[in-house]
């Protein structure tokens, strides 16, 4: 079994994906990308497929639709892929190399350091501690400079 306990899961088809127009799902796309992505809903741990169905005027059975069809993975998987993205570019900012891992997770969503280091795990094969030492050991320059100690005259 791999790390994590993540398996691959089989394909199967929902009959109310096909409920859904390709034109409604088009609409409803551009607007989960709207609240997800550009407004950044993705780093709230509260906001959930019911929420966003709430927002978007229509039912969770559609956006889990529109996600599937459209983004291939599910509304958890979707949202996570964000917060992972997020929390890479946190971790090899100089501006927070001061964080410990756990509040990097909380920054990006995540509600624990367990589903944050099996999701980054998911989409990167290796673990987000693994992904900052690798970045920073090939680019140096981005470590967070040490202080140095004051000479006493």
């Amino acid at each position: 079994m791999a790390k994590y306990n993540i398996t691959e899961k089989k394909e199967k088809e929902a009959a109310y994906r096909s409920l859904v127009s390709p034109k409604l799902m088009d609409e409803l796309k551009e607007k989960i990308i709207n609240i997800i992505l550009v407004q950044k809903k993705f780093k709230d741990k509260e906001y959930s497929a019911k929420k966003l169905a709430e927002d978007l005027g229509t039912n969770t059975r559609y956006i889990s639709a529109v996600v599937n069809v459209r983004f291939h993975m599910n509304y958890t998987s979707f949202v996570n892929k964000f917060r992972v993205e997020e929390a890479m570019a946190l971790l090899i900012d100089k501006r927070y190399q001061h964080l410990n891992m756990e509040e990097i997770s909380d920054m990006v969503g995540f509600s624990n350091r367990q589903s944050f280091y099996a999701s980054f795990f998911k989409f990167n094969g290796i673990t987000p501690r693994e992904y900052k030492t690798k970045h920073l050991a090939q680019h140096p320059s981005l470590k967070e400079p040490k202080k140095r100690k004051k000479k006493n005259d």
